[in-house]
């Protein structure tokens, strides 16, 4: 395929979805990540896309949001790879808040298997996905239905949230930095994301690396506040995102990576639930350095120096953890 081919081809693919990820538009025409990254260069130059970290968007794609059938279909493999590692931090008789999203539908299949959960959510997708689980109770927030997300907005649903609280809450967003944490695109489904955290002793973010490195209008979830980041492994040569899960690190939140068998970013995060305690082989940290601990929820205190763990292998993928460098 010529380069004018292949760049119209991802031209198509950007205006008919919203976004794209470089790894699927790469699978689509053929080629490498490092030439589409390339091609799309040249299509922002011409003032056609704007590049994101891990991808493309529409011009003026930071306040656009994508509907459900375009999320639905991007990093589908890391998704599924998140949700693996996401369930894993649920236990047998806990009570949660699972947010709308297409990555919270994937981790909801896998929270059908827990015996005695209660799920509170707004998405009609998670409670869709938990209808006929045995043992799992559903609790539906109220409020409006959006139908691009086929999730419930506005003072119904955050009215319903009042007075409640339950252990953890997993959400997810169209992106996420160290410096305002998750955003989203639109205000009131942002509005009720930061509900759902208000309700929550943890917060659990799940993010795949497409997402890393990008910020939309409307924040919903400090960084302060995230408790854990679960995501996938950046390609190698991803050096943006590299950086910002060590930036996210410093500011105290628990990472973990989900699949990929490529040379790991960072070390194994002692007291992720059980899942550090499944430790398989070992391997050497890159990101020398020392680990603060901090009290969960990413409250205040004086944070603890101790020194970094190695990087563990868990079932459905790695369990990381990066250090924070000294200040």
């Amino acid at each position: 395929m010529f380069a004018a081919e292949r760049r119209q081809l991802i031209l198509e693919m950007v205006r008919a979805n919203g976004a794209v990820s470089l790894r699927e538009l790469a699978r689509v025409v053929q080629t490498s990540e490092v030439t589409v990254r390339r091609d799309v260069r040249a299509l922002e130059a011409e003032g056609l896309l704007d590049r994101r970290h891990g991808g493309a968007v529409l011009p003026g794609g930071f306040t656009r949001e994508s509907g459900f059938p375009q999320k639905s279909h991007l990093a589908t493999a890391e998704k599924t790879a998140i949700a693996d590692l996401a369930a894993g931090f649920v236990e047998e008789g806990e009570a949660i808040v699972v947010g709308a999203g297409t990555t919270t539908q994937e981790l909801a299949r896998r929270l059908a298997r827990v015996p005695g959960l209660t799920v509170v959510t707004n998405s009609l997708l998670v409670a869709q996905a938990l209808a006929h689980a045995n043992r799992v109770e559903v609790v539906m927030t109220g409020g409006t239905l959006r139908g691009s997300n086929y999730a419930l907005v506005g003072s119904g649903a955050e009215q319903s949230l009042q007075g409640l609280r339950v252990a953890r809450a997993f959400l997810s967003g169209s992106g996420l930095t160290a410096e305002r944490g998750l955003s989203t695109s639109n205000m009131l489904s942002a509005s009720v994301d930061r509900a759902l955290v208000q309700a929550a002793g943890e917060v659990v973010v799940l993010a795949d690396h497409t997402k890393l490195g990008s910020d939309t209008m409307f924040q919903t979830v400090p960084t302060d506040v995230i408790t854990r980041l679960v995501t996938d492994e950046p390609p190698g040569h991803d050096d943006r995102a590299a950086t910002e899960l060590q930036a996210l690190a410093d500011q105290g939140v628990q990472i973990a990576v989900a699949g990929g068998t490529g040379a790991g970013h960072g070390a194994g995060q002692q007291g992720l639930d059980g899942a550090a305690e499944r430790r398989g082989p070992r391997r050497d940290v890159p990101l020398p350095g020392q680990r603060r601990s901090h009290a969960p929820g990413g409250g205040g205190g004086a944070p603890q120096l101790r020194p970094a763990s190695p990087l563990s292998e868990a079932p459905g993928g790695r369990v990381a953890d990066l250090a924070p460098r000294r200040r």
